[in-house]
């Protein structure tokens, strides 16, 4: 009975084990057996001192249990997410909490962290990052049993709003048109990356992780499965896999581009081309700085162009698509995002005006048959023109049993008048 710090033989690292009454717990530390056992400690404390009625705190600093929350995230985030929430806690979050215990890291000063970042100058999505980098931290206590409550929650109820359509630049059908043939003309082995890069929004790093057998000329669709990133080869952004049509033009020209592979490969005594699609002159990845800086930049200025973000290329495809009248389901599913909330939010702007049409037939002229609608129209059979009306309550040629718009008479009482 009571808190013992160990390890397992079947996942290595170090355990802090909890048996108090009759309850049986386990915490995983990793390798920090020296955090393991503070917290041993200092919990082995609260637990005697509960008994007699006499609270304590959990004991453990944020910057020591945020190092043991990054290694064991490790496996649960990508590698730049992980490298994200370390940049945060050394920038951002530890210079402000340090040596403070988990319990004294209450609501206002999350709130103070937030301000401060906010009068270094960071963007309100940086910040927002921040706080968010820093609840995953304590929802990770609050699962641990270190805190109750997670003080970083809801950060939109202190942080400023921030706007959900980011700033997009995309090119016009025109302006890619003559960026198209200003790449044939200049520069002839990037064209066909520049056409899949417009022909089907994929990311940079979707672009230069595309392998051979993720095109399927059958089908023409490409099986995007792979993003190129901070120089690892790792999953697309979603996290998931997603197929993007190919356009009849860029089919050929990936066709012509494997071909020319071929040719090459053999040319080189090489034994089989190489697998990346987009490759360099070795058959290795190309290096994205030098794609973006030197080539992308560069052929933008040849042109004559607009200088835009590589990333905007993405954008033109959507709103081009957009534009003609696609579905914002399809561009949706296109383009990868995790709901079509985001489709909207990016590109609604983008969507043709077709409300206008509707608010211009209000213009049209007024109907006058329709523009008073009766409450109880009178319906009239085919055929009865030149008919004679039926006659109302009063006139002398009342007929018994005919409907006059009242309910039919009683032929017994009519008898009963004519023979008194």
């Amino acid at each position: 009975m009571g808190v013992r710090v160990g390890q397992r033989p079947d996942k290595p690292g170090w355990w802090v084990f909890i048996n108090h009454k009759g309850q049986r717990k386990k915490k995983f530390f990793g390798s920090n057996k020296k955090l393991a056992q503070e917290f041993a400690q200092r919990l082995d404390a609260k637990l005697k001192l509960g008994s007699v009625g006499i609270a304590t705190k959990a004991g453990i600093k944020i910057e020591a249990y945020a190092e043991t929350w990054l290694e064991r995230i490790r496996h649960t985030r990508k590698h730049t997410t992980h490298d994200d929430y370390k940049k945060i806690m050394e920038r951002d979050i530890k210079p402000v909490l340090k040596g403070l215990d988990l319990e004294d890291v209450t609501r206002e000063r999350v709130k103070a962290l937030a301000f401060a970042c906010l009068d270094k100058g960071q963007a309100q999505k940086t910040v927002r990052n921040v706080i968010l980098c820093l609840s995953s931290l304590l929802s990770q206590a609050v699962e641990d049993g270190l805190l109750t409550v997670n003080p970083a929650l809801r950060p939109g109820k202190f942080l400023p709003k921030v706007s959900k359509r980011r700033a997009i630049n995309p090119l016009t059908r025109e302006e890619v048109a003559g960026f198209l043939e200003s790449v044939k003309d200049k520069a002839p082995r990037y064209y066909p990356l520049f056409l899949c890069a417009v022909r089907t929004g994929l990311r940079m790093g979707e672009l230069l992780a595309l392998q051979w057998g993720d095109l399927d000329y059958h089908g023409r669709f490409i099986q995007v499965q792979r993003n190129y990133t901070h120089w690892k080869v790792t999953t697309p952004k979603s996290g998931e896999s997603r197929r993007v049509d190919m356009s009849l033009e860029l089919a050929q020209a990936l066709k012509d581009l494997q071909t020319e592979c071929q040719i090459e490969a053999a040319a080189n005594g090489w034994k089989e081309i190489p697998a990346w699609v987009f490759c360099n002159e070795q058959g290795g990845l190309l290096h994205p700085n030098n794609l973006r800086d030197r080539v992308f930049y560069g052929l933008l200025k040849w042109s004559g162009l607009r200088q835009v973000r590589f990333h905007d290329l993405r954008h033109t495809f959507a709103s081009l698509l957009l534009q003609q009248g696609e579905s914002p389901v399809y561009v949706k599913e296109q383009m990868g995002h995790s709901s079509i909330q985001v489709t909207v939010d990016l590109y609604g702007h983008l969507i043709p005006g077709a409300n206008k049409q509707a608010v211009d037939r209000l213009d049209g002229p007024v109907d006058k048959s329709e523009s008073a609608p009766q409450t109880h129209p009178t319906r009239r059979a085919e055929g009865t023109e030149g008919m004679k009306p039926l006659a109302r309550s009063g006139d002398s040629e009342r007929g018994f049993g005919v409907s006059d718009g009242f309910r039919t008479r009683n032929l017994l009482s009519h008898s009963q008048a004519l023979y008194p």
